[in-house]
């Protein structure tokens, strides 16, 4: 596989240094990746990266996943007009070991190969080095000028920019500089990738090595990710879409690639997943010839989900989906866990029961015109119990004096109430 290539028809190509492409041609080559680690998990904007990590491997090059423990106590400001929040070692190095679980779903760490993924952080040959050794041998290579003339400096230091920029921020290009040259000369490493916006500071390592050992480096970025209506790639009402369950359910990450325009479904299947080109034209010739059945969704948000969580937890958000959107059952609520119940239906009215109302049993019509209002009266609950209109857990209710006690409870919390075909009501005991 041809790894240049694969990118291109990919859309996975903005900037590529001249000679990149011939230094991949004469054999197995090590390029990395910067990861800086704000937060104990990636998110879905540093997936471009990661998949290009992830190509390279299978094209038959050796990944480095650098996590910028180091840098991640400064703060890069390439397209941000904010100094970022500084982070102490300890968190540094916890948001390190959830970093590497996620990455060892992409990339193959664990192999014999001579192209077995690498990971490193840049704080263990920081920490060491003195301001005074670090300017000396480092900074004497590199002019202000130079640093000043890259677009992320200049935007700081632009009229309209508010914030200005510290001496921490500006030092950091030299930072990432070194981390090349270090990559360079003790993991034989030839080419850095990353965003766009990274250009300023890949450059600035290649001169570094340029200067410092004489040696030949390489530079390859990607575009920024933007959805076709213009807006930020990743965000959505609620924050970052995150890898880890904890921060995004399974289904609520399913969700989000399953709700994405056709435009961005025909973009982003290129660039998430590993099919092959065959298969993706064939997916989009369906879109085109059945718009409605929506198979690009469907399938991104299958192999997005399955590579980040595993194909339990996409048939379980498939099924979750159904709950809401299709025919399903009891059986299929009950699977449910409490974050994915309250993803489910975050947007459905809720009221709130006290725990003593349903420890002797109360009858369904008091529960749900009384306690709650699904109901405005007991009489047009009792009028649709009898033409089955009325489900509690997604099961008929049978009658409208039914006794509802704590076992009808989901994860000894919930009860849903479903009236008619779409309108849904959850009870929260408390």
């Amino acid at each position: 596989m041809n790894f240049v290539e694969e990118l291109k028809w990919r859309g996975m190509i903005h900037d590529m240094m001249p000679g990149t492409e011939e230094q991949l041609q004469k054999g197995m080559t090590s390029a990395y990746v910067g990861i800086d680690p704000t937060a104990d998990s990636l998110h879905i904007g540093h997936l471009v990266g990661v998949m290009m990590l992830k190509h390279f491997q299978r094209a038959g090059h050796r990944p480095i996943a650098l996590i910028g423990g180091a840098t991640g106590m400064i703060g890069d400001p390439s397209m941000k007009s904010q100094e970022r929040n500084l982070l102490d070692e300890e968190t540094l190095r916890k948001y390190q070991q959830s970093i590497q679980a996620q990455l060892a779903k992409f990339l193959d760490f664990d192999s014999d190969s001579a192209h077995a993924a690498v990971l490193v952080n840049n704080y263990d040959w920081m920490k060491d080095y003195s301001f005074l050794n670090f300017i000396r041998d480092i900074g004497k290579y590199i002019t202000v000028n130079y640093m000043m003339s890259k677009d992320s400096v200049k935007k700081r230091l632009s009229a309209d920019s508010r914030e200005g920029m510290s001496f921490t921020e500006f030092s950091y290009q030299l930072l990432q500089g070194y981390d090349y040259l270090f990559l360079y000369e003790n993991y034989g490493c030839r080419l850095q990738m990353g965003g766009s916006d990274q250009w300023g500071n890949i450059t600035t390592g290649t001169e570094l090595i340029r200067k410092r050992a004489n040696g030949e480096a390489f530079a390859l970025t990607c575009p920024l990710i933007t959805k076709a209506d213009g807006g930020k790639f990743g965000k959505t009402e609620s924050g970052n879409i995150w890898l880890d369950r904890r921060y995004t359910s399974p289904y609520k990450f399913y969700q989000f690639w399953l709700n994405v325009s056709d435009e961005d479904a025909a973009k982003y299947i290129k660039i998430f997943t590993a099919l092959d080109k065959e298969e993706i034209e064939g997916l989009i010739a369906e879109q085109q010839a059945a718009p409605h059945l929506r198979p690009l969704q469907k399938r991104l948000a299958r192999e997005v989900t399955v590579m980040v969580h595993s194909q339990e937890d996409y048939d379980l958000a498939v099924e979750a989906s159904q709950i809401l959107f299709g025919n399903s059952t009891s059986d299929s609520l009950k699977k449910l866990d409490e974050a994915t119940l309250l993803d489910v239906f975050a947007g459905v009215p809720q009221f709130a029961i006290s725990k003593e109302e349903l420890a002797g049993g109360i009858k369904a019509v008091d529960l749900l015109a009384e306690k709650s209002v699904v109901f405005p009266s007991k009489g047009e609950m009792k009028k649709l119990v009898q033409s089955g209109g009325i489900s509690i857990n997604k099961e008929k209710l049978p009658a409208f004096d039914t006794v509802i006690d704590a076992s009808y409870l989901l994860g000894d919390k919930y009860i849903l109430v479903q009236k008619g075909k779409k309108n849904y009501f959850l009870l929260i005991v408390q």
